[in-house]
């Protein structure tokens, strides 16, 4: 599987007072000089469209983030705290102490490749953009948690978002930086003159303020679709061509770093699957490609290409295998906790994703590496469900299932066959589910792996309850709260609903897995896990570790899922071209290469 870069707003701790762009200043001290076509793939679009936008809020757009798409900063791939970042747009910023604002100072000099510069009007403007897709930090929505309610423009360089403190979130700033920033002498058609009057209006109460949050929502797909007539990027690049094979960008002489900008050119080239990336790689095409499943003896010959090289560091996402609850008999835990003690997860990593993943330890719902800074010495007295065929037997005699001719069935003695649906184009995920079926098999359950044509399809029919069973990405961090969403969000009935938590039942309102409201967790009692997590998103310090005990402790006793390996973030350079690129374990490796680009780190070889 491609690595996916959350998703979703992998949005933890108290803010600290101050905070510049982070370790690196974005300006080289290194030689090499510049020049050169550097090439790679993008893995957020890595099937190029010619004819969709340079439009980064377009899921298919033109517009490559940290190429030509510029976001606020660029977070680092910290264990627990979301509000570390490496500058972008902005080249520091002030955090208040309480978290309840953050004053950026945008690069100095910084100008759009038109020459114009770039303001904190475009910000701004860029934040009513934001509004209408409802992003996290600029939702609409009355009681949103972590929502600004204050955009005010301090002068041409600075600009002071405020958080709306009724419900204050520690994901705020991270809401904030994630901002994409576009020209407003671009696109100043797609928001009416009295935007910030109608947003002003949807915050209060009554059909007034109904009406008005309408009509903010009614533009989001007006700057969806919309399509400006020429890339205008305040990035190291500029979109200069496509065809279906690859895009071109060429540097972008008002790029705030340029004179750091090492290639002249940059290709990014489609991909329709990880055998191209393979080919790639073993043909010395890419100077840098991100994480792809690959087998042994593919590894074997990527290494061998001259030049290539594998970088690793920490990657915070895991797999897992979901039940949906509301199936008969993945409803009974004693069930889910037998194929937990089936399944032998070093084995499944080992055939599934040898280079890039690492066995989960246990079911916490957080990646090992987190897990311990989170959880210390509590990570070991959590359920390891290591391989053990007795313990699994008993586990489902406590469930009631039968054991006829070697073979278990359910309870009433009709057939049992164990579903797991993956998506095919996930070759990683596809090996995993056989293997594990495979091991199921053995211990004599039935079962089967149904694959999906692509991914969206299968989250669609995921979300629609359609599965037994299905993999389902998890601990994505550093923010607790955006970990344990995975887990006890909308997927599994919770709903912030005006401020408040509100659980669903199986079916509705998104809940797919269908686990109960609330669960009796040994040792503390009877918890909704739904609330818990909300929690997250405002407590700090020692009361989040607190938290986020109870709710590891309930992960690890219901089993939602069964957590199966913890991502590592593998990629491949090539040195043939060109240096300096992060070594193992940087922060870095969570950002794609145009990243590294712009902060002057890449070298071009001499």
């Amino acid at each position: 599987m491609k690595r996916l870069t959350a998703v979703a707003a992998v949005l933890s701790l108290a803010a600290v007072a101050a905070c510049s762009g982070g370790g690196t200043s974005g300006k080289s001290t290194g030689g090499g000089g510049g020049g050169g076509v550097y090439t790679t793939v993008d893995i957020n679009k890595p099937s190029l469209d010619v004819n969709a936008p340079i439009n980064p809020w377009n899921p298919k757009g033109n517009a490559f983030w940290g190429y030509n798409a510029m976001r606020i900063a660029w977070a680092k791939n910290t264990l627990t705290d979301p509000n570390q970042f490496y500058p972008g747009i902005a080249a520091s910023w002030d955090i208040a102490p309480d978290n309840s604002s953050i004053t950026l100072h945008l690069q100095p000099g910084n100008k759009w490749s038109d020459g114009q510069p770039v303001t904190a009007e475009d910000v701004k403007f860029s934040i009513a953009l934001a509004y209408t897709q409802g992003s996290t930090a600029f939702a609409v929505d009355p009681g949103a948690a972590g929502a600004a309610s204050d955009v005010e423009v301090v002068d041409d360089r600075t600009i002071k978002i405020t958080q709306d403190m009724k419900n204050p979130s520690v994901t705020f700033v991270r809401g904030v930086m994630d901002a994409f920033v576009v020209p407003e002498h671009v696109w100043q058609s797609v928001v009416p003159a009295d935007f910030w009057d109608t947003l002003k209006a949807a915050r209060g109460d009554g059909p007034e303020a109904e009406a008005a949050r309408g009509q903010v929502k009614a533009l989001s797909e007006k700057v969806l679709a919309f399509a400006p007539a020429q890339d205008v990027s305040a990035g190291p690049f500029v979109l200069k061509r496509m065809n279906p094979g690859e895009a071109l960008l060429v540097k972008n002489p008002n790029f705030y770093n340029a004179a750091n900008v090492a290639p002249d050119q940059l290709k990014l080239l489609n991909t329709t699957g990880n055998e191209q990336i393979w080919n790639y790689l073993t043909s010395g095409t890419l100077d840098n490609a991100p994480f792809t499943a690959v087998p042994a003896d593919v590894m074997k010959r990527i290494k061998a290409t001259p030049g290539n090289q594998v970088i690793k560091g920490y990657s915070p996402v895991a797999v897992s295998l979901a039940f949906n609850q509301a199936k008969k008999p993945y409803d009974n835990v004693h069930v889910r906790r037998g194929l937990a003690y089936l399944i032998n997860r070093q084995e499944v990593t080992q055939i599934a994703s040898p280079e890039g993943g690492t066995a989960a330890v246990t079911t916490s719902g957080i990646h090992q590496k987190a897990a311990r800074e989170w959880l210390g010495a509590e990570l070991d007295t959590l359920e390891p469900y290591a391989l053990d065929p007795a313990k699994a037997e008993k586990e489902f005699t406590e469930a009631g299932l039968q054991k006829k001719d070697g073979k278990w069935a359910l309870a009433d003695g009709k057939p049992w066959k164990v579903t797991i649906n993956i998506p095919a184009p996930f070759s990683d995920w596809v090996s995993a589910a056989k293997a594990i079926t495979s091991q199921l098999a053995t211990a004599g359950v039935d079962a089967e792996v149904v694959t999906t044509a692509d991914y969206p399809l299968y989250l669609s029919e995921l979300a629609e309850g359609k599965y037994d069973l299905g993999f389902w990405l998890i601990a994505l961090g550093p923010a607790p709260y955006n970990i344990y969403q995975r887990l006890y969000g909308s997927s599994n009935g919770w709903n912030i609903l005006g401020g408040k938590v509100k659980h669903s039942p199986a079916g509705k309102d998104g809940n797919w897995m269908g686990g109960p409201e609330t669960i009796d967790v040994e040792g503390v009692g009877t918890v909704n896990p739904g609330e818990l997590t909300v929690q997250l998103n405002s407590v700090t310090g020692d009361e989040q570790k607190a938290v986020i005990a109870k709710l590891a402790k309930a992960a690890n006793q219901d089993l939602p899922v069964i957590q199966l390996w913890d991502y590592v973030n593998t990629q491949f350079v090539n040195t043939n071209r060109f240096t300096g690129f992060p070594e193992d374990e940087s922060d870095l490796l969570r950002q794609p290469s145009g990243v590294w680009i712009q902060l002057g780190l890449i070298k071009k070889k001499q």
